[in-house]
């Protein structure tokens, strides 16, 4: 069975459609301190998949540990987790004495606690496998950038793909690949959270279509920076496609008072902006499990 949570019902319930196994999903109630109260289904089979996005991580994580510790007392052989966000993947170094390095931690707490994980495109930096961040017998970290292109396919002629800082070229590049589109990548420097500074390279593009392509979006001012850079060379239009939205705050007020048209993301976290599902993405490896 695939087992879901509350917060994720309509994609892990895609995902058990697309994959053949029966839905459930966990109940869970908050007591006024804080703690949760969480109902399985009743003799649950050998193998067991349990689905959650793991954004806004810190409460997700307990619960999803103490589902995964009563499921192995209740006999569970496998255990696979689908976490299509995966949290604390950042942090892969300590920066500065003292600091914790919980991609690393984190991985270990996983892998002490399911024999699979599969996730979209973990933001990953000088760790580059999933399998040295999430040290589980099976890890899959697959990369929504082919669904994205079909995506952008169907939606405008030939736009032009804006990266806006080096890490996100894997993304553009894959994507531009797909559907034969040109793109270009521009350079950033960040001075902290919230502090950006964007280089746009030498290119002309006044009258065309741009599409600022990102794996994550969190506070959304880089992308913001680019598009107001890219506003005066007047556009088409200036729209955002990211893997996970995450946009917290104001983000998308200020990414369209920048001059965003659209902005478009991928289901792997749930928000107004999902317009491209990954269920058929995901499908076949939670298939391979069984």
């Amino acid at each position: 069975m695939l087992i879901g949570f509350p917060e994720y019902t309509e994609p892990a319930s895609r995902l058990a459609e697309k994959t053949g196994l029966s839905y459930h999903e966990v109940g869970v109630h908050h007591f006024p301190d804080g703690e949760s109260l969480l109902r399985l289904p009743p003799v649950p089979p050998r193998r067991v998949v349990l689905c959650r996005s793991l954004f806004q991580p810190n409460e997700k994580l307990t619960e999803l540990l103490l589902v995964a510790g009563q499921l192995r007392e209740w006999g569970v052989e496998r255990l696979l987790l689908v976490a299509p966000y995966l949290c604390y993947m950042r942090q892969d170094k300590a920066f500065q004495s003292g600091e914790v390095v919980s991609q690393r931690i984190l991985g270990r707490l996983l892998a002490d606690h399911f024999d699979g994980l599969l996730t979209v495109d973990a933001h990953l930096h000088r760790v580059h496998h999933l399998e040295e961040a999430v040290p589980v017998p099976t890890a899959v970290n697959l990369t929504a950038t082919e669904p994205m292109a079909r995506f952008l396919e169907r939606e405008m002629r030939q736009p032009m793909l804006v990266g806006p800082d080096e890490e996100s070229e894997q993304w553009v590049a894959a994507i531009a690949r797909h559907e034969g589109l040109e793109y270009v990548v521009a350079r950033k420097h960040r001075s902290g959270d919230r502090q950006v500074e964007i280089r746009l390279p030498d290119q002309d593009y006044r009258g065309r279509h741009l599409v600022l392509v990102d794996d994550v979006a969190s506070t959304g001012r880089t992308l913001e920076v680019t598009a107001r850079a890219l506003k005066p060379f007047s556009p088409a239009s200036i729209s955002v496609l990211v893997t996970h939205a995450l946009f917290v705050g104001d983000a998308l007020e200020r990414l369209s008072a920048a001059g965003v048209d659209q902005v478009w993301s991928c289901d792997t976290i749930p928000h107004p902006t999902n317009h491209i599902g990954l269920a058929e993405l995901m499908a076949p490896v939670v298939r391979e499990w069984r």
